[in-house]
């Protein structure tokens, strides 16, 4: 039996992203096309001499006492009887409030790290009940490797159908520094709602847009109006990104990095190079 794993997790961003009105039950549905980045946190999992103990100690960003990384060990030890504590080290890159899915990803690289530390295999069902106890998002970081960078993604955020991924785009990414929650942009996009005549595509068509040109992508993101709205710094980010010609930019998630794509590595780092002077967290990206 293993003593530690070491875990790479990356970053998300929303290529698309259409917020459904509120559901009976309070919670939303959504429309969107996932997209890894490489961007990543880090962690190392050590099997601790405790049971039922699962400390975190993260230097870069202070985490809650209830954080997803804890809520993944809670849910792995319900579904493998396993007791035995853990120490995480957290490594913190992917900006915290950002929209990234930066705890998402932790929570599955945890469920990974867990199984190879303690020599179990969970089925798939078994990953995805435990990944939708811990957040909507988990379910869509839970698989590693080729194949497994994009997908449309509906429901609350637990239904995946992965696709291909392209390969040929370049990402300059501007990060704002505003943590926008969850809960405030959803209820900033229900108030926002009641009279935005916004249309998006239909979920039918988000494939073939997606595998098109980029300067003909018809994308959007239900929170980037009523969010920038709210926080006039992010709408300055989308008007600074503008100003370099990307063929198409966005806010990702709710909010608030914003991100621009380009065909051409030598525009993107001409953007870069000009965009880092004035956002001081700022990066260049290509998916691999």
């Amino acid at each position: 039996m293993l003593r530690s794993v070491h875990v790479i997790v990356p970053a998300k961003i929303n290529l698309h992203l259409k917020v459904n009105e509120k559901r009976n039950d309070g919670f939303h549905d959504i429309e969107s096309i996932f997209q890894k980045i490489p961007l990543y946190d880090e962690l190392l999992i050590e099997m601790a001499d405790t049971k039922n103990t699962c400390k975190v100690d993260s230097p870069v960003f202070k985490l809650p006492e209830n954080n997803t990384l804890v809520s993944a060990y809670t849910a792995f030890c319900a579904a493998t009887g396993i007791d035995i504590g853990v120490n995480v080290t957290l490594t913190k890159r992917i900006p915290s409030g950002a929209g990234m899915g930066g705890g998402s990803s932790d929570a599955a690289g945890m469920l990974r790290g867990l199984q190879e530390l303690f020599g179990v295999s969970l089925t798939d069902a078994e990953l995805k009940k435990a990944a939708e106890t811990i957040g909507s998002d988990v379910s869509f970081f839970l698989y590693d490797g080729e194949g497994y960078d994009t997908a449309i993604v509906t429901g609350r955020g637990e239904n995946v159908k992965y696709i291909k991924s392209r390969r040929d785009l370049f990402y300059v990414l501007v990060c704002p520094g505003v943590h926008s929650s969850t809960k405030e942009a959803y209820e900033l996009v229900d108030n926002w709602n009641n009279g935005d005549c916004t249309t998006f595509p239909l979920i039918t068509e988000l494939e073939s847009i997606y595998r098109g040109s980029v300067k003909d992508w018809t994308f959007g993101n239900s929170f980037t109006k009523p969010v920038a709205g709210k926080y006039p710094i992010i709408q300055k980010a989308i008007d600074d990104l503008s100003n370099f010609n990307p063929e198409f930019v966005e806010m990702t998630g709710s909010g608030s990095v914003v991100f621009g794509i380009f065909s051409s590595e030598n525009d993107a780092k001409k953007a870069y190079t000009q965009l880092c002077h004035n956002w001081k967290e700022s990066y260049l990206l290509k998916t691999t």
